[in-house]
């Protein structure tokens, strides 16, 4: 039997019942990808990328899973589009978002998938939640642990906790 592996995964969306389609997601994940062992707060976020949009709301989730990194990737797709992912324009207005960021301290460059998430310490959004989960991680490729590239962060977005 193959060894479980603790991945973290990024939740965003800014269209829709944003709360309502994360419950769902977090259900779908729980019972496709692997076991939900903790979830941040959820975070108020400016968009990023492609600016004159709705604010997102995003969430860090740890999960274990027996999963291979290509079957998270795809199962966590599937979830996108049955949740109504339609990938119409890069970092543009979406329903449901799932960004794989670490699967353990695996280094993976294929054509269908890159980990550690390769934007993930260039983006407050991302780092807020999950230095909230995991601030002491060490990040594979840079050599530092979450709390520092958030301290190190550029990115001057506001990310606030969502009340």
């Amino acid at each position: 039997m193959r060894a479980t592996a603790h991945v973290y995964l990024l939740l965003g969306a800014n269209l829709g019942d944003k709360q309502q389609t994360f419950a769902q997601a977090r259900q779908y994940i729980g019972e496709q990808v692997g076991t939900i062992v903790s979830a941040s707060s959820l975070y108020e976020t400016e968009a990023w990328g492609v600016t004159n949009q709705p604010t997102y709301l995003n969430q860090v989730l740890l999960v274990e899973t027996y999963l291979t990194p290509a079957d998270v990737l795809t199962r966590t797709q599937a979830i996108e589009q049955r949740l109504g992912r339609i990938r119409a324009e890069k970092w543009g207005v979406r329903l449901i978002d799932i960004d794989l960021l670490f699967y353990d301290s695996l280094i993976l460059n294929s054509p269908t998938l890159t980990l550690p998430h390769p934007l993930l310490h260039e983006r407050r959004f991302t780092l807020m939640p999950l230095a909230e989960l995991a601030p002491n991680f060490v990040h594979p490729v840079l050599g530092l642990p979450v709390h520092m590239l958030l301290a190190n962060c550029t990115d001057e977005n506001e990310v606030i906790k969502f009340s």
